[in-house]
């Protein structure tokens, strides 16, 4: 790997770290107040596995931004993506403040919806750069699925 890969692993890598530390500070807020007064679904994991998971799932999605990247922003469809992608790098971190910020289900469930199409969208103009990139990807929607699922119960049983 060239220095050059390097670096742009690195700020790729930072870049989607960075949202999930957004999105932290206005979960630290509420989450031990507001959100365990919550009635939950049954199916709400402990925060525990939320916290690994999305660990994860934002090393996945810098390396896949790398994936892309790394075929050059002078290519029209990089750029395309790269511009889909931030949008919805900022819907992932938005979300938090939605839900936990604002304590609101109903915004967050907008929020989130809005949040799985700019995903798929990414995963739709990633895979016309670099299929693996979209690929790694998958686990981000299937995770975004459920806490979709989760912020809707919560907003039913609410």
């Amino acid at each position: 790997m060239e220095p050059k890969d390097i670096s742009k692993l690195g700020l790729s890598l930072l870049l989607s770290f960075s949202t999930g530390f957004i999105g932290s500070f206005f979960t630290s807020m509420t989450v031990d107040t507001w959100y365990r007064g919550l009635e939950l679904p049954w199916f709400a994991p402990p925060g525990s596995v939320i916290s690994a998971v999305w660990i994860t799932l934002y090393v996945l999605i810098g390396i896949s931004f790398y994936l892309v990247i790394k075929k050059g922003l002078s290519n029209k469809a990089v750029r395309l993506a790269s511009g889909i992608f931030c949008v919805q790098l900022f819907l992932n971190a938005i979300w938090s403040y939605l839900f936990f910020g604002l304590t609101s289900p109903l915004y967050g469930l907008i929020g989130i919806v809005s949040l799985w199409i700019a995903i798929a969208a990414t995963i739709y103009v990633f895979y016309q750069v670099s299929k693996r990139s979209a690929y790694l990807l998958i686990p981000y929607i299937a995770w975004v699925t459920i806490a979709m699922a989760i912020n809707y119960s919560i907003y039913v049983l609410n």
